[in-house]
């Protein structure tokens, strides 16, 4: 499904060149689902762009389902994207204007009648609990409820992979446990890949493989060693 060889990027701040990943290989399985964890800063978010084609490498290869990324240019990354990648992040971005129904329309591929589409979205609201709530502006719904909806917009043209950027950082603990919970199952009737990043280790504990960040970025890794501290021994 996806896999990774020497990839390397970095950020220009104050004029200064930042590394941010070295990721020397990795490889994720058709079908896996895997929890990213890390700290703040370590490159999770700049990972998952990476992946989705939002960001190019500097340098090394990106290969899903075969095709490389790291070839294309932007225009045929984001028609890639579009038609095979799903993404979930916290802040939603759901537009404010539109009914929640008409969030999840505006991403529809358009090969489908109104009809097939109306059916379809009814489908996915009632699937997610939200029947009710689909003629509701967001500013209407809960953050939970909202993140339901982000759900069925990254989920509804089927994607082979689902990205999800900290789902449930803005979810109290009981929203964000059912919310990994639906997001889990959602992904696993239809066998997507599902890649999440989250600080949340009580939804990291809930997915089959957790990586640490550090596991794979070479880069961090060394860091993260180098700066151990020395542990206090009592006498």
């Amino acid at each position: 499904m996806l896999h990774i060889q020497g990839l390397k990027k970095g950020f220009q701040v104050a004029g200064k060149d930042v590394p941010i990943l070295n990721i020397p290989e990795w490889t994720v399985s058709q079908g896996e689902k895997l929890a990213m964890i890390g700290p703040s800063g370590s490159g999770k978010s700049t990972l998952l762009h990476l992946i989705s084609g939002i960001l190019s490498p500097d340098k090394g290869e990106i290969i899903m389902m075969e095709m490389a990324l790291h070839q294309m240019s932007e225009s045929v990354r984001d028609r890639f994207r579009a038609e095979n990648i799903g993404y979930i992040l916290q802040d939603f971005h759901l537009i404010p204007s539109l009914m929640a129904r008409q969030n999840v329309e505006i991403v529809m591929s358009g090969n489908r009648s109104k009809t097939e589409r109306r059916e379809l979205i009814d489908f996915w609201f009632e699937k997610v609990g939200l029947s009710d709530r689909s003629r509701h502006l967001p500013s209407q719904l809960s953050r939970g409820q909202q993140q339901r909806v982000a759900m069925i917009r990254a989920l509804i043209n089927e994607p082979k992979l689902v990205l999800a950027d900290e789902p449930t950082g803005s979810l109290d603990w009981e929203t964000a446990d059912e919310v990994t919970g639906l997001l889990l199952d959602l992904c696993a009737s239809k066998d997507h890949t599902l890649i999440v990043v989250t600080h949340d280790l009580n939804m990291a504990d809930r997915f089959e493989k957790c990586v640490h960040i550090h596991e794979i970025n070479e880069l961090r890794s060394a860091r993260s060693r180098s700066y151990e501290p020395v542990p206090f021994i009592s006498s």
